[in-house]
């Protein structure tokens, strides 16, 4: 009785506040159990994605791999290369880089970073390329790649700039006459006497080259 008593008067609202508790709890652990089963099935997609990725990074890379070959081979009109999965990769996403490993005619195997400025302008042209025709892209800007390249190189980096152009659009930044002369349309900026810059544009379609194009 005594214990009774120091618990005081009972609580009306006790039932009433049970059952609002209670089904509080039942929301809660319903809510816990549905973000549980949302993370594994979130965890399971991310494996799957991770395993969708490095399939297709493989298939990609091998593709991308033997054309770079091929293409580095075409340019140089010789020699070798290839494309070299860095340490710590070979996992799609968790690749740790790709390095490349030429050997242009008449010099022996070598890191990207040996090469002379024009051989590492014509092998990354090279790479370029192997993209290219491995997942064409709409269009493709360069910016003076051609800027370290000696005459033949330009010949051949010219040829082989027109024989992707069925499938992609190349806007092509240079001072070059050998790339110029490759170009269906040329487009120069020109100051004259009032020093306000100009637009010169031509479009060649089989018209042989001007003397002089705006510069």
């Amino acid at each position: 009785a005594a214990r009774l008593r120091r618990l005081g008067p009972p609580n009306p609202d006790a039932v009433a506040e049970w059952e609002t508790e209670t089904e509080r709890w039942k929301t809660l652990t319903e809510g816990l159990s549905d973000v549980e089963s949302a993370a594994r099935s979130l965890r399971g997609v991310l494996a799957e994605l991770d395993r969708t990725m490095a399939e297709r990074f493989n298939v990609t890379f091998a593709r991308v791999a033997e054309e770079f070959a091929e293409s580095f081979a075409d340019l140089f009109g010789g020699g070798s290369a290839r494309l070299v999965l860095a340490e710590g990769g070979g996992d799609g996403a968790g690749a740790g880089g790709v390095e490349i490993v030429a050997q242009p005619p008449g010099k022996r195997l070598q890191a990207l970073s040996l090469l002379s400025g024009g051989e590492r302008a014509l092998t990354a042209a090279a790479l370029l390329f192997a993209i290219l025709r491995v997942n064409p892209s709409p269009f493709c800007v360069m910016d003076e790649v051609d800027a370290a390249l000696d005459e033949s190189n330009v010949v051949r980096f010219r040829e082989r700039l027109k024989g992707l152009t069925a499938r992609t659009q190349f806007v092509v930044i240079t001072h070059n006459r050998g790339t110029i002369e490759g170009a269906d349309t040329l487009y120069g900026i020109t100051m004259g006497p009032d020093g306000v810059s100009r637009v010169l544009s031509m479009r060649l379609d089989g018209a042989a080259m001007p003397a002089l194009v705006g510069d």
